[in-house]
């Protein structure tokens, strides 16, 4: 039923719940599962081109971005399932749905964050974006 199942990462709680969701899934149905952790960009985060004079080496980002995917993957069991592990620089609603796309995703499968009273109560911005524009399901888990 689901070949490939997205999962985005922040290292967050929800996020990790979701994993945790994603690989039962994935066991389930005999999929493949794709870790994606997106580091914010000084482009991205401050949506212009010029980044004021703020410069984050590529190797900064890369090795950060390491460090994340192997922090999400601290004491989880992966036995049986297929991961591919993805760092990409950028906006994270931009990059996911671009992953969504890219990889021939079935479905994502994210965590909930909540931001207040408004727009986030029930679910992070991000989530928000991608449950809007995601051509596949999405799955939110708390």
């Amino acid at each position: 039923m689901f070949k490939k199942i997205l999962v985005p990462t922040d290292v967050s709680e929800p996020s990790r719940n979701a994993l945790t969701t994603a690989l039962g899934l994935a066991r389930e149905f005999g999929s493949e599962v794709v870790l994606l952790h997106v580091s914010y960009t000084p482009q991205a985060y401050l949506s212009y081109t010029a980044s004021y004079g703020i410069v984050i080496p590529q190797e900064n980002l890369e090795a950060l971005g390491k460090a994340a995917l192997e922090a999400a993957l601290t004491g989880v069991e992966l036995e049986g399932v297929s991961l591919k592990k993805k760092h990409i620089p950028g906006y994270p609603a931009g990059v996911i749905l671009e992953q969504i796309k890219d990889e021939n995703i079935d479905l994502v499968v994210m965590g909930s964050h909540g931001h207040g009273p408004f727009a986030g109560a029930v679910i992070g911005s991000v989530s928000q974006r991608v449950l809007a524009h995601a051509p596949c399901p999405v799955l939110i888990v708390k």
